[in-house]
């Protein structure tokens, strides 16, 4: 079961990019599969967002072990299609999401720390 996670966000195509914006995804999923084939994540999954009015536009959630997550956020390949990703949208970006087990104890040391403050 997956310990961690990994958020990859972004908003919209920078206008003029849509082909460009297609081939990028296309080359994350099939990155991401790759991955999860060889066992280095245990599943991910892209979600495009309707329209809201926000910079959100979709966002890739990878779920694993924290170290192979660790791991691959140093990938050559995987700072590559970052870099990529980040030429043909707006407000790209890559942080270290919370959890299953890992949430729960996030949480339980958030509320420690409020108590704590009064």
């Amino acid at each position: 079961m997956a310990k961690g996670a990994i958020f990859i966000g972004w908003g919209d195509l920078f206008p003029g990019y849509r082909e460009k914006g297609l081939k990028v995804f296309n080359e994350a999923v099939q990155f991401n599969m790759r991955m999860q084939q060889q066992g280095e994540i245990e599943n991910f999954e892209p979600v495009l967002l309707d329209y809201h009015g926000g910079d959100l536009a979709g966002f890739i959630l990878i779920r694993g072990d924290r170290e192979k997550l660790s791991r691959l956020r140093m990938n050559p390949e995987f700072e590559s299609r970052n870099a990529k990703a980040a030429l043909v949208v707006s407000n790209f970006g890559v942080i270290d999401a919370f959890i299953g087990d890992e949430l729960q104890r996030r949480l339980a040391d958030y509320q420690k720390q409020v108590s704590e403050l009064g």
